[in-house]
This record gives C-alpha cells, structure tokens and sequence, in this order.
C-alpha cells in the first residue's frame, strides 16, 4: 500500500483500517501521537473552561489560574478584570497559582468579610510575611508593613503627633505656601505659554514636597516653575513600581532576579540605594542640628526635638523599650512610610477627580456655587452689592471655609469611591477561621479584599454603582460619611488612616483653590487607564490645559 494509491478519506477513517490491518503503528506513528496529544489537550481545555463557571476562572494543570492572569495583565484595566470576576462569583473568589507558587490566595469585596478581617478578627489578619518580604526592601519595618509591637509603637506615637495643635497648624500653613506660592504660579504659567500640563505630575509634586515637610522637615522643591527632575522623587516613583511587580511574580522568581541583580530587581536597587541616601542624608544631618542644639548632643536631644515638628525630629527625640535611641534605620523606615503614604494618595485622588469633573460638568458647577456661597459669608464681602464677585488676586480659603465645603467633599468621596488611591490590600491567616460568607480559611492563606472592586458592587452601592453621583453622600445637604467596611478608602478598624483628616483638608483646600480660579479640561483623546502599582497612578498622567475663569462667569453664582 502507498500513499499515492489510498482513497481521500478523513484521518479517522484512515487510521481505523490502517490499525486493523496490523501496521498503523509502523505507518503513521507521528499521525497517531499528534492525535493522542491534541485529544489531552481537548481534554484538559474542556475540563479548565468547566471550572470557570465554578471557580471564577479557567483552572489549568500545573498553570492554575496563572495564564488568565498573564492575559488580564496586557489589558488597560487589570482592575476591572478583577472586578469581573469577583461580581462572577458573588463578591469572593479563589485565585489558584502555579503548584508550589506563593499567588495561591482568596479574593473578596463583601464588605461582612472586610469587616471581619479589619476589625472583628483584626489580630488573626496581620499584613503578614509574605506581604512584609515584598515591601521590606523598600519600606523596611515601617507602620505601611508592619505587625504587632512594631506598629503599635510607631502609630501611637504618630497619633499623638498627628492630633496636635501644633502638628495641624504647621500642616496648614506648609500647604497655603506651597499652594499659593508654587503651585498656582505653575497652573498661570502654563495659561501663559499656552501649554498643556500633566496635572497628576504637579498634584504628585505638591504632596511630595508637603509630605517631605512634615516626615523629613526638608523642602525637595519638587513644585517650582520649569518642574525640575528631583532625583529622590523619581528614585521613590521606580522603587514603588518595581516593588508592585514582585506581587503578580512567583517568590522564587523575583528573589533569583534579586540574587543575580537583573531584570526589575536591579532596577528596584539602584532605585532604593538613591532613596537610601536621601534618607541618610537628611538623619545625619538632622542629628547635627540636635546636638548642635542641645549642646552636648545627649539627654538634651529630645527637648531639642520639641523645637521641631516633623516625623524625624519627634522620633529621634524619643527611645525604644530598652531606653535606646532609635536606630537610623528604623527613622529611615518611619519617614519613608509616611511619604509613600501621604505623597501618592491625595495625588492620585486629586487626579481621578478632575477628570471625573471634566466628564460631570454639573458637579463643577455645584462645587463653584458652594465656593461663591460660602466666600459670600465674609464679612468683608457682606458689604460690597450683591452679586460683586471676590477676586481671586490673594484670596485664601480659611480653614473655617473648608471645613463648611461638604459638596466638595461629597465630590472628592465620590472619586476615591470609585478610583481609590490603594485599589487592594494584602492580608494573612494566623489561624484557621471562616468568613461571615462561608468561606474557609486555613492558615496561611493570603487574602486581598478589592477596594476598587467594593466600588462598583450592585449589592454595596445599588444599580447606579458605576455612575460618578456624589450626592448619594449628602444627608439634607450635610456630608454623611459611610461604614469603613463599605468605603474602605482610609481602611478601616485598628488601622484606619491617621491622616484620613489632612487628607481631605489637603484635597479640599487644593481643589476649591484650583477650581475657582480655572476651568480644567482634559486634552481631547488623551488616554486615561490606571496603572498597576501600589497606588493607582493613571498610566499616561492627565494632560490638560487650564482657562482663567471669566468674572462674568463667578458673577452667576454670588447673585444667587
């Protein structure tokens, strides 16, 4: 029999009458294994697609859930991936990582679990090891990724220090000057050369420099005109992004790249040994201050501390159980933590919040009528015919005017429920426990509830969950805050942010500023999807041009 002479016919057919006649093996044996490999894998493709509609996402051997991973980290919106899943499988998911891998984890946006494992549970939920070995590199043992003693020890201390007088005076102050001496001369002088900006950028250089202010006491002028390239800054924007990757990256993959310097790892060490020096630079020479202070440099150094009201300073001024100082690594940790926390946050939300106005147009217009109505409270405007509208040549919102701002804030609420600046956060199991939903948690296990995802739940929100409506926090025109398990922006139980507070007087005080003096509108077509990090960056920054508000167009709202 030759080829030349057999029938055209299907391989099936084929190879039934070559078996039976005895030489199908001695004929075709490459035929037959090519079958017998694409049959395994029908197989196996079916038997994972099954599982989706079970597990959230196809399971396949070896691989787990890893390739669906892959696949969604390509796409514009690895958030939006994750949210679909979870709505998939009623609020929480398993996500299943390569046999042996460290991504083996549960998934969760109800909020009856979020509220267990950040307060109820709160002990058996620590950041964990697992969490801590990603982050040490960078954040070493500061409040960010610390448990137990070691947290508590630095939070009370940053409370005390947080809920001073002394403290929100000097916050205040720093952030009129850098608001009215930097930042609204960079926004005029963009209008002036008729140029756009990337106003993540600048909002990302105003806190930066405020935060540094208040952890380090050292200005790094990142906000000046002509936004120069800070070195520490860039360097601590690389180590963020590196740091992330090593989440969605097998363990034992990253600490070989880290043990043979190459890839993202010998990015993330060129990037923490300049934020290193920094640091250490400012510790030295912040010591130096002290004991020059103090006179002796001894005792004396923590009355010398008084003087001062940064992070730094305070910490140095005071000693460990043993009655030791501090080392320079442990203030290196404090300080950096605390710019991690403060800088990237308001930012961000600062960013998704203008470009939610430029799409909500209407929700401008009220926040412009709330500024007009309460500028209009002033004595001194009191005075002048209605409908005379207050220059913005020197005019500077007091802290008293901010706090009345709740449609401002309902605004700002809106955004961060939607875009939060952390969109997941990294748990772990001491001990065996179930969740209020009936999952099973064993020790070890590693759990993400996804903050991102909580904001756009049916079940959380109602059917308008997607839409941009900040008056769903308003209660006869007052703000109404929401339960830290629905809006877990600020987290929630032991560790609700302790700068939650600043935060806002921090975003109010820059928005109201901005928006009343300009209109900003987003460049047309310009891209705007998140970025994968450990706050949420817009990947391609907001570009946008700035137009001075005409008088005419102030006058509307003080007549009303």
């Amino acid at each position: 029999m030759t080829m030349k002479n057999l029938p055209n016919t299907n391989l099936s057919s084929l190879f039934a009458s070559t078996v039976a006649a005895g030489d199908g093996g001695q004929l075709f044996p490459h035929v037959q294994a090519f079958e017998i490999l694409l049959a395994i894998f029908v197989f196996i493709a079916i038997h994972a697609l099954r599982q989706k509609r079970k597990q959230g996402l196809p399971v396949w051997p070896v691989l787990g859930m890893l390739p669906s991973l892959a696949s969604a980290l390509q796409t514009n919106n690895v958030y939006d991936w994750i949210t679909d899943v979870i709505r998939s499988q009623n609020g929480t998911f398993r996500f299943k990582g390569p046999w042996l891998s460290s991504l083996n984890c549960v998934v969760t946006a109800d909020p009856r679990n979020v509220e267990h494992l950040l307060k109820t549970k709160f002990p058996n939920f620590p950041k964990g090891s697992y969490f801590s070995d990603n982050v040490r590199d960078l954040l070493g043992d500061g409040i960010f990724s610390a448990d137990d003693e070691t947290w508590q020890r630095q939070r009370k201390t940053a409370s005390i220090e947080f809920h001073s007088a002394r403290f929100r005076t000097l916050t205040t102050e720093t952030l009129v000057e850098l608001v009215h001496a930097r930042l609204l001369p960079v926004l005029e002088d963009s209008i002036k050369h008729f140029v756009t900006l990337d106003l993540q950028d600048v909002l990302l250089r105003l806190t930066f420099d405020n935060v540094c202010m208040m952890a380090f006491g050292v200005d790094p002028g990142c906000l000046r005109q002509g936004l120069p390239q800070i070195p520490f800054a860039r360097a601590f924007e690389d180590a963020t992004e590196a740091t992330v990757l090593r989440f969605v990256t097998p363990t034992c993959v990253w600490k070989a790249m880290r043990y043979f310097n190459v890839g993202m790892e010998r990015n993330l060490r060129q990037s923490i040994r300049e934020v290193d020096e920094f640091a250490d630079n400012v510790i030295r020479t912040r010591k130096r201050e002290l004991s020059a202070q103090s006179g002796d440099g001894g005792d004396n150094e923590g009355e010398s501390a008084k003087k001062r009201l940064d992070l730094l300073t305070v910490f140095m001024g005071l000693k460990d159980e043993k009655g030791e100082r501090f080392s320079d690594k442990f203030l290196r940790d404090i300080c950096v933590n605390f710019i991690l926390a403060g800088r990237d946050t308001s930012s961000v939300a600062l960013s998704w919040f203008f470009w939610l106005l430029d799409r909500n147009p209407e929700v401008e217009g009220k926040i412009l009528e709330e500024l007009c109505r309460i500028l209009a409270e002033r004595e001194e405007v009191k005075n002048k015919k209605k409908g005379e509208v207050v220059s913005e040549n020197g005019l500077v919102f007091r802290a008293g005017e901010i706090k009345k701002m709740e449609y401002l804030q309902a605004a700002i609420s809106e955004a961060l429920r939607l875009y939060p600046s952390v969109p997941v956060d990294h748990k772990e199991v001491v001990e065996d426990d179930k969740f209020p939903d009936g999952t099973e948690l064993k020790r070890g296990t590693k759990v993400i509830y996804a903050i991102y995802t909580m904001g756009r739940m049916e079940a959380i929100w109602g059917k308008d969950c997607r839409d941009y409506k900040p008056e769903r926090w308003l209660r006869d025109g007052k703000y109404m805050s929401e339960s830290a398990y629905k809006f877990t922006a600020f987290n929630g139980g032991p560790r609700l942010c302790l700068g939650k507070d600043f935060a806002y007087y921090q975003m109010k005080f820059a928005a109201a500023s901005i928006i009343y003096r300009y209109r900003v509108k987003v460049v047309k077509n310009h891209p705007v999807v998140p970025k994968m990090a450990l706050t949420m960056y817009m990947r391609h920054g907001l570009k946008v041009k700035l137009f001075r508000r005409e008088e005419s167009e102030l006058q509307k709202y003080f007549k009303i």
